[in-house]
């Protein structure tokens, strides 16, 4: 394999783990480990399993067609493709905002400074690596860095936790309690919304596609799975080491906590540029997902791509800066992403089976068993957060 392929297809993969470790990755997996416990872990393996089914559907079938998941959905059904892509851009728009704020908050912990000119300062940063004509490249080179930054830090404040190890691994296959919302949750933060297509989309980029790529686009696919759950584990155990302790955690800001209370002041300082590193990537990951949805229907956009994918981070700063975080906006963007991901992956199910989209390549069979279980697992949740969360759009 090119150097190139394998620094690309590393990449990709990063680019998808660390799309999905934003903010809300961080708080999440605290609280959810505040109320489980070590059972916890059951739950990161299970979802590890479903992500990984739902991601290989997602990249196999973009990677075979050489098509991006707009245009493999307006094949499906016309017309279709264009309503996804509203929905990933409203999805990618809205979350970014929480991003920005993300990458504020991580500049405020290390610096002191406010979290709007950490906003903004961060915004430049991720601007910068689009400026350039080697974008992709660039763009691969800093997710790794950053994904790399956060593992590291956080498996040091992992090990100072002390947490556990062997009632977390007892309770990952023998769990005191199920929660199948907790489970849905997680697989929808992993691989929801834009999230799955991130790295898929830019293996298109790069030319990686076609049946005689696939072993090489699934091993990508995994492994962004595996970074994701990496960084998940580390991060359950770094708080199970502090809640078994008997040690609370500060609600206003659990993961800060837990980094505070494991290592002390420092854990502070590190907890900063664990989140500016996740918030960071995650504002690259969305920008540059979110705009790839709509490069293919002009020309002209795709042809100057990089500036829509600046724009639309300039934008995302200049809501946050000016407006803040509205809640009622990230209620509803939050509510569609939840059901983004039962829709394409469904469109991606279907298109599996179809010739004149993939050709003579032959599906898998428990691929789309995997996929199913995802969709229906997904469409309910989706459908459940719809009818609690609408309502308060209208107080």
């Amino acid at each position: 394999m090119k150097n190139l392929d394998l620094s690309v297809l590393l990449g990709a993969a990063f680019l998808m783990a660390t799309s999905s470790i934003g903010p809300g990755f961080l708080t999440q997996t605290t609280v959810f480990t505040q109320q489980l416990a070590a059972s916890f872990g059951f739950v990161i393996l299970i979802t590890i399993i479903l992500d990984i089914g739902a991601q290989l559907n997602v990249w196999r079938v973009i990677g075979i067609s050489g098509k991006r998941g707009q245009d493999v959905a307006n094949m499906v059904l016309p017309g279709l493709g264009y309503f996804v892509a509203l929905l990933i851009v409203m999805g990618g728009l809205g979350f970014n905002i929480g991003n920005i704020a993300g990458a504020g908050m991580g500049f405020n912990v290390l610096f002191g400074i406010d979290t709007v000119t950490g906003a903004v300062i961060s915004a430049i940063v991720a601007i910068s690596i689009f400026i350039v004509k080697e974008a992709g490249r660039i763009m691969d080179k800093f997710t790794q860095a950053a994904g790399l930054v956060m593992i590291v830090l956080t498996l040091y404040v992992a090990v100072s936790s002390a947490p556990p190890v062997g009632e977390a691994v007892l309770k990952t296959f023998a769990p005191d309690t199920i929660d199948p919302m907790t489970i849905v949750t997680i697989v929808g933060g992993t691989v929801g919304g834009y999230i799955t297509f991130s790295g898929g989309h830019r293996l298109i980029d790069a030319g990686i596609t076609g049946k005689d790529a696939l072993p090489q686009i699934s091993r990508s696919a995994v492994t962004g799975i595996c970074l994701t759950g990496v960084m998940r584990v580390l991060l359950f155990l770094a708080t199970l080491g502090v809640i078994s302790a008997g040690m609370q955690l500060d609600s206003s800001n659990p993961p800060a906590s837990v980094f505070q209370l494991a290592t002390g002041n420092v854990g502070y300082k590190v907890f900063g540029v664990v989140m500016w590193a996740a918030a960071i990537s995650s504002v690259v990951g969305a920008a540059y997902t979110s705009v790839s949805f709509i490069r293919t229907f002009n020309k002209w956009i795709d042809a100057n791509y990089r500036w829509f994918v600046i724009a639309f981070i300039v934008f995302s700063t200049f809501v946050f800066a000016v407006v803040g975080q509205p809640v009622k906006t990230l209620i509803l963007v939050g509510t569609l992403n939840g059901l983004i991901l039962p829709v394409t992956l469904l469109v991606m199910l279907v298109a599996a089976h179809r010739k004149s989209i993939v050709g003579d390549y032959k599906h898998p069979v428990w691929m789309t068993i995997f996929g199913a279980i995802v969709v229906a697992m997904t469409a309910y949740m989706g459908g459940l957060t719809l009818m609690n969360q609408l309502p308060k759009l209208f107080q």
